[in-house]
């Protein structure tokens, strides 16, 4: 049970631009293990890791179903108060994973220049702004499928990565308000084809994240924090325009900053 609502937690944060539910696998301390599940479910031990990775699916899978409607709501009418709190729950884990890397002795400066360098690059992101959103497709062809598939490979492999959004991908490619309303409204062969993007993707980017730990531990832990505290420029809202928003928002600012704290603490 707890992992159906480790899944639904993900699967809230990849429909928003911007949130990486890699991000969240980290906060919530599967990260790891996530990675390793996806690799071994074509091993000999594929029924341990399928007992894993299946409640976490069923999660996503119910948060996207259900959801969908309600962040789009949050997103236009309360967007600030909701980025605020990942705002926090993403800076809040930053010291977790800093512990988790012993940075201390370590991080060298090679590793300190990949991090800001890693930063940069995902804050780059951040000059991507809704108002650029494409319309809704309608009456699809055999090009506009085929560019949905590739479309579903690219952004899975940047949703399984901490600190990029996999929803942001979409965007960057044209057809986020077309996977959007697919999911409100029940578009099977749209829903069918991305969902066959992403698996390719997300299995071929697990394994070669699985190795970059193995092989090159230090410097990956650095990029991704770097990745990490880069989104955090991407979704951050902005000022409040009044006191009792500025006040909402800090709020939901310190229940995330403590949601990941506490998390970190018992990883």
């Amino acid at each position: 049970m707890s992992n159906v609502l480790r899944g639904i937690v993900m699967g809230i944060t990849d429909l928003i631009p911007g949130i990486s539910g890699g991000t969240i696998a980290m906060v919530l301390g599967i990260y790891h293990e996530l990675i390793a599940s996806i690799n071994g479910i074509f091993s000999k031990d594929w029924r341990k890791h399928l007992v894993f990775l299946a409640p976490i699916m069923l999660g996503i899978g119910i948060s996207l179903a259900t959801f969908s409607h309600v962040i789009e709501w949050l997103i236009v009418t309360h967007s600030m108060p909701l980025f605020f709190f990942f705002t926090g729950l993403i800076l809040g884990i930053i010291p977790f994973l800093l512990r988790t890397a012993n940075f201390r002795k370590t991080f060298k400066s090679s590793h300190y220049l990949s991090l800001v360098l890693a930063a940069l690059l995902v804050a780059s992101t951040s000059f991507i702004r809704e108002g650029n959103l494409e319309s809704i497709w309608t009456n699809l062809t055999l090009g506009n499928y085929l560019f949905l598939f590739f479309s579903g490979w690219i952004a899975s492999s940047a949703m399984i990565l901490p600190g990029i959004s996999g929803s942001l991908v979409l965007l960057l490619l044209g057809v986020y308000p077309t996977v959007i309303n697919a999911i409100s409204s029940f578009n099977i062969s749209v829903i069918i084809t991305l969902g066959l993007g992403v698996v390719i993707g997300i299995i071929i980017t697990s394994n070669l994240i699985q190795f970059l730990f193995s092989k090159f531990s230090t410097l990956t832990y650095a990029v991704m924090i770097g990745l990490v505290l880069g989104s955090v420029i991407v979704i951050f809202p902005g000022l409040p325009s009044s006191i009792p928003y500025a006040i909402l928002c800090t709020v939901m600012f310190l229940v995330g900053s403590i949601v990941a704290a506490l998390l970190g603490s018992k990883n």
